[in-house]
């Protein structure tokens, strides 16, 4: 199983994939690690990252990039009017109102929208990560910044879709960095002890983030986040380009603003002098050659001037490092690091602003541009039942309060109920009663909209339906269960209508029905399956959905809050082991589910959806056969330039003169087509050229191939011809090393030996009179056909083993014991005794012994 995660950014975008090793971030097919967030359409396919970014001045009308702000907007936001004056593309209203881009592509006119754009974006993305995981992705991670609305983020997740890609969850950038950080520290203060407070600032191209965190063993938990979202690098390339524009104007009488692709270039050289003046204090000079009308420019800047340009966005800074203090009510003595991320924050005069407001040295441990997607990838691994992850509970943050507003059945207006208030613990779940007699509508909007970078406040409406009146002509009691999920998206889950039926009198009374279900898990997108897939890690410390109900009894117009609670606490619970009032009417009660529709602001219908899904395959395929389309020109090309340098070096002496000169009349022929008539052709035509080429060529080729190769196997053939000849010589003058194999084997090897050697003689004879452009006598293929005959036949004859001899053995004394050998030695004294003696009986005996 595949784990990935995606930063996608503004500007570029990183993709960081967990293996066995851990965390890496991986390159793309130009050994890059960043990919541009650039997409370039032509009149055969498209091109997307590092070639679609090189194409981003010759062909801008068709090449499209900063469009991730895009998302879930409409083409009159004000944002989308004040951007499309500073692009090079065209920038259309849609039907449904979005955001549109048309193009140019297979030289007809298409109309994109954004979430499109994104998908093949996603394409390029999920193409490099299989490549270098040698292996199809499916699920994933992808960064989303914190400030994104639900409609953003909705979009988004439509833009995955389309590509195939099950995001498992979108990520706040400032949480997927706080992750990168935390799991990796082993000296973070245990759960008991005071929380270690982390401030994480985060500066790309396009936006500002800050937030800080708190760390415990095990427990990373957001204790707030603030954001400028319109404060980035591309602010400071404005006001370079703003002051080179004016210095060109002056000095050159030319006006860059005027054409786009010398903007561009511009754009492109000032952001290349903001990193050189990162690390140099000297003046920097400028430089662009033939920029408008022929003419070469030539200026210079260094850094003290370019920090006294940019003391605008620098003062910007400040903001929301004091707003975010303000929100968590924390002292910046109370901060016991500061880490900086992001490809902005390398400027020294942004570091100086950082370090100055929290009054210490910022830290840089972590790495500037790839740690979003590295916390992305840990977060996919730990959702991963394919990975062991060190257990870490992740407590997001709400960005932004919402509310709920509905219409009342009394006189006094509509109902407005705040669920999720600002920084409140997210992923979470909380539920609502409500008492009506018939459906009812619930309307979801953002509380203060003067801190949402957004214009529109709503989120969307949820219409509960089928509900009706008791019999009895009373409400019916509503239970409306509302979330913020994994990915930050607001919804209203489940809604539940609660009906009380009177029981008959043989009927056992259902106790458990009668009170709501308790510790309920909540929903944990940070499980922690890779130990147990039913064990529910906190990820929001939302361990148990308790109740927690008001101690006054709601009014019918306002519906009791049941929080899902992150500490499992439970409130004036109904206990399942008290018995019902027997004076009491036995009452059952039964939980109806609702039906919900729900309408929301920029959401892509699934007919759409599909749509989208079906084109983007087809440009797939589409890229697909144009890359084998032009890599079968390229084969055609690279033949023709190949030989032709061939045919004037090592190949001279292979080819006869006048088969050389209509070789190199045919390679320029298809040459001089290649740049005319066969510069556009289908790739069977290229395959046809090519083969045409090598019937000529390859003759060649083997020709000298075999004259590199052949002597050298003749000569190996020669060396075990004169072994074995030199083995069967020894065998005839009988050698103690080969006498034991049998003379009718030995004369195969003779035979063999023999014949092997006539036909090498009358070869080597006869190739000697041939000439180098003539085809060999003797192909390198069955000289070797040749060594494995005479290895196979008489290596195992020569290499018989002899036969084993065994020798004769010796019989061992039998063992006797010390007692046996002083009866033996007692009995010869009585013998010797009685021959002194001369009596001739003896005395009976154990041993029988023979005397004469």
């Amino acid at each position: 199983m595949a784990v990935v995660g995606f930063d996608l950014g503004s500007q570029s975008c990183y993709i960081a994939v967990a293996r066995a090793g851990g965390i890496e971030t991986v390159a793309n097919e130009f050994s890059d690690r960043c990919t541009p967030s650039v997409v370039s359409f032509g009149s055969k396919n498209r091109a997307i990252g590092v070639s679609a970014k090189n194409q981003l001045i010759t062909h801008a009308d068709n090449t499209v990039y900063n469009f991730k702000r895009f998302h879930g907007r409409a083409y009159n936001d004000p944002f989308i009017q004040k951007e499309k004056e500073n692009l090079s593309y065209c920038v259309v209203p849609m039907k449904n109102g979005s955001v549109g881009i048309k193009v140019t592509y297979m030289d007809e006119e298409h109309l994109f929208s954004v979430e499109q754009i994104t998908a093949m974006l996603l394409t390029k993305l999920k193409e490099t990560a299989e490549n270098n995981l040698k292996k199809p992705v499916t699920d994933c991670v992808i960064s989303v910044p914190s400030f994104f609305t639900d409609a953003e983020r909705r979009s988004l997740l439509d833009a995955a879709q389309v590509v195939g890609l099950n995001c498992l969850r979108l990520m706040n950038d400032m949480t997927a960095v706080a992750l990168n950080y935390g799991i990796y520290k082993q000296d973070l203060p245990i759960a008991e002890e005071k929380p270690r407070i982390v401030v994480f600032i985060d500066m790309g191209h396009s936006a500002f983030q800050v937030s800080a965190c708190a760390f415990n063993k095990g427990k990373l938990k957001v204790l707030g986040t603030a954001f400028d979202p319109f404060l980035g690098g591309k602010n400071f390339d404005e006001k370079l380009v703003d002051y080179f524009c004016a210095e060109i104007k002056s000095k050159y009488k030319l006006d860059p603003k005027s054409k786009i692709r010398a903007l561009l270039r511009l754009y492109q050289e000032c952001e290349k002098l903001k990193k050189l003046m990162s690390s140099n204090s000297t003046d920097i000079p400028l430089n662009i050659e033939c920029f408008m009308n022929d003419t070469d420019i030539s200026l210079k800047m260094n850094r003290s001037q370019f920090e006294e340009l940019c003391g605008e966005p620098l003062q910007r800074i400040e903001i929301p490092l004091r707003s975010l203090m303000e929100q968590i009510q924390l002292k910046v003595e109370d901060v016991n690091a500061v880490e900086i991320v992001g490809g902005a924050t390398r400027m020294p005069a942004v570091k100086e602003k950082i370090g100055k407001f929290f009054g210490k040295d910022v830290s840089t441990t972590l790495n500037a541009d790839e740690a979003v997607a590295r916390g992305c990838a840990l977060q996919c691994a730990i959702l991963s039942p394919a990975f062991k992850v060190r257990e870490i509970s992740i407590t997001d943050a709400v960005t932004f309060p919402i509310s709920l507003m509905w219409s009342t059945e009394t006189e006094d207006g509509d109902g407005i109920h705040e669920v999720f208030s600002r920084h409140h613990a997210a992923p979470f779940s909380k539920v609502l009663t409500f008492y009506r007699k018939g459906p009812f509508e619930l309307q979801a909007f953002y509380s203060d909209l003067s801190n949402v970078p957004y214009p529109e406040k709503k989120i969307g409406k949820y219409i509960i339906q089928n509900i009706a009146a008791q019999n009895d002509g009373e409400k019916n009691k509503v239970k409306v269960k509302v979330r913020i999920n994994n990915h930050g998206i607001f919804s209203v889950s489940t809604a539940s209508m609660v009906e009380q039926m009177k029981m008959e009198e043989n009927e056992t009374p259902n106790i458990e029905a009668e009170i709501e279900p308790q510790n309920q898990k909540s929903e944990s997108c940070n499980k922690n399956v890779l130990q147990d897939n039913t064990e529910a890690g906190s990820q929001s410390q939302a361990q148990t959905d308790g109740q927690q109900t008001s101690q006054s009894p709601p009014s019918p117009e306002v519906p009791s809050e049941e929080n899902k609670n992150p500490s499992g606490e439970k409130g004036n619970e109904k206990k399942s082991d008290q018995p019902p009032d027997a004076k009491k009417p036995k009452i059952k009660v039964k939980n109806v589910e609702l039906p919900i529709e729900a309408n929301l602001v920029w959401q892509l219908g699934k007919d759409l959806l599909n749509m989208y899904i079906e084109t983007e395959g087809k440009m797939i395929m589409q890229d697909k056969l144009e890359k084998e389309r032009n890599d079968a020109k390229n084969a055609v090309e690279e033949y023709v330039y190949d030989f032709r340098d061939k045919l004037s070096g090592p190949y001279e002496k292979f080819v006869c003169e006048q088969d050389r000169q209509n070789f190199s009349m045919l390679l320029s022929e298809i040459e001089d087509w290649l740049y005319e008539e066969g510069e556009d052709q289908a790739k069977q035509v290229y395959m046809d050229k090519l083969t045409e080429l090598k019937k000529f060529g390859t003759p060649i080729e083997v020709r000298y191939q075999e004259a590199e190769e052949r002597p050298k196997l003749l000569e190996e053939l020669g060396h075990k011809l004169r072994i074995y000849a030199g083995i069967t010589e020894e065998y005839k003058n009988k050698d103690e090393k080969y006498i034991h194999i049998d003379e009718s084997e030995m004369n195969k090897v003779e035979k063999c030996v023999s014949d092997t050697t006539e036909w090498l003689n009358n070869i080597i004879n006869i190739q000697a009179k041939q000439s180098l452009d003539q085809d060999p006598v003797v192909r390198v293929n069955e000289i070797r056909r040749k060594l494995r005959e005479i290895h196979s036949l008489c290596e195992p004859i020569v290499n018989q083993p002899k036969p084993q001899i065994d020798s004769p053995k010796q019989e061992e004394p039998p063992d006797t014991s010390i007692n046996e050998t002083e009866e033996l030695e007692e009995e010869i004294k009585n013998i010797e005794t009685t021959q002194q003696n001369g009596d001739c009986h003896m005395n009976e005996s154990p041993v029988s012994m023979d005397l004469d």
